[in-house]
């Protein structure tokens, strides 16, 4: 009588890492998902790894945790992984302020967005 068990949101040969609240504009991470969308992930791996960009950190550690899903979870072959789909998000933006002059009001707008990764195993060319 327990539960039925949810479906899989993604194929049998595929596996996801969602990171959210990262505290950047989705327009700047967009260009590391960017860096990364169709290659293998050893090689994603080392763009992200030496590239000069801050939030480069945080997208490897979620690259890193969708190959640990595939690896462990789903059963996937790592060697054969590439990156699928890289697609960005926006999330929360916190609305500042900072007194200018003549009594008027500048806004400041610090934005947060979330990158979903998506990786997927090669089938075998027979």
């Amino acid at each position: 009588m327990g539960k039925e068990k949810n479906p899989r949101r993604v194929a049998d040969n595929e596996a996801m890492a969602k990171l959210r609240m990262l505290k950047t504009s989705p327009q700047k991470l967009n260009l590391l998902a960017g860096l990364i969308r169709g290659k293998k992930v050893d090689r994603a791996l080392n763009d992200l790894t030496f590239s000069k960009k801050r939030i480069a950190v945080d997208v490897k550690k979620c690259l890193q945790s969708a190959i640990a899903n595939a690896e462990n979870n789903h059963n996937l072959d790592v060697d054969e992984l590439i990156v699928s789909e890289a697609y960005v998000g926006k999330n929360l933006t916190m609305k500042r302020g900072r007194p200018r002059a003549r009594g008027r009001f500048g806004r400041i707008i610090k934005p947060f967005s979330e990158i979903t990764i998506k990786v997927r195993q090669l089938e075998e060319q027979t």
